[in-house]
């Protein structure tokens, strides 16, 4: 076993910000002593090529809460679609997928998440 004297432990940074969509409505997972709430989250940027063709390129983050009101508020209230900006930490382990396989998995696990108000687009 290792023990770190914390006078000497040096700090460290691990920290995320992401504004995309939700890709799914919120799942909640775990037990009911340690439950989390996970959704996916898409962002995207578009990249240029010198021929002018134009590459848009989506990334899609996996985002678990443990923070009981937060959890709660966004199971409640997040819809597929929304617009969010959510901030945490990277987290790196494995999930087991539903039909018993292990894949390693990145996780963002979420501080705060913030709500958009879904914009009315104008009948054309």
């Amino acid at each position: 076993m290792v023990h770190f004297d914390t006078q000497k432990t040096e700090k460290t940074i691990n920290q995320v910000t992401l504004l995309g969509r939700a890709g799914a409505d919120p799942q909640k997972r775990g037990t009911e002593e340690h439950p989390v709430i996970n959704f996916p989250l898409a962002t995207h940027y578009s990249y240029k090529y010198e021929s002018g063709d134009i590459l848009q390129r989506t990334d899609w983050h996996r985002i678990s809460i443990f923070k009981p009101g937060l959890r709660d508020t966004v199971y409640k209230y997040l819809k597929k679609g929304q617009r969010v900006y959510v901030t945490g930490k990277l987290s790196y382990g494995e999930v087991k997928l539903d039909d018993g396989q292990v894949r390693s998995a990145s996780t963002v696990i979420a501080d705060d998440v913030i709500f958009f108000q879904n914009q009315q687009h104008p009948e054309n």
